[in-house]
């Protein structure tokens, strides 16, 4: 089965695919995609074009998209919560199921501490995925979060695969 983690952000859109036999998970492929231009419309579309030609090539079986945390900048929050629709969107369209993981959770099951920086995230990802070439910090919270989505993800996503 292969597992999608998607780490939404307007400028920097980070994924990660992982393939998983049994309990062993393998690294398939990560980056970032970077959205272009200035105005918002563009920047989303842009972002959805660039997720649906990494969905397309990689072909995974469920998603695990990050859940927005509130901050202070009311502007900042809607802005990523728009981009958080495009990580949302694309697997959807491709008939995906989608988990989505609190920050904390994503951490905890990673890194074993749910207030972990991104290093210590990087560090795990490269224990668990060995071998594996980040693209970047947001590729390697996009892995974190496909790796916690494959020892969370819903019962109903197996009974699928397997059937």
């Amino acid at each position: 089965m292969r597992v999608m983690g998607i780490d939404p952000g307007l400028r920097n859109l980070g994924w990660g695919v992982i393939e998983m036999r049994g309990n062993r998970l393998t690294h398939v492929a990560n980056g970032v995609c970077h959205s272009r231009g200035d105005d918002l419309a563009p920047r989303l579309l842009s972002l959805h074009q660039q997720l649906t030609d990494v969905m397309t090539q990689y072909q995974p079986d469920t998603a695990a998209v990050e859940l927005t945390f509130v901050n202070k900048d009311g502007v900042a929050t809607l802005k990523l919560g728009q981009a958080r629709g495009i990580a949302l969107l694309v697997p959807a369209q491709f008939g995906l199921s989608i988990g989505e993981y609190a920050p904390n959770k994503v951490k905890k099951t990673v890194v074993g501490v749910g207030h972990a920086d991104k290093a210590q995230i990087a560090h795990m990802v490269k224990v668990q995925l060995p071998g594996v070439e980040l693209a970047g910090p947001d590729a390697a919270d996009a892995l974190a979060i496909a790796i916690c989505h494959a020892h969370h993800r819903p019962p109903a996503i197996i009974q699928r695969m397997q059937a």
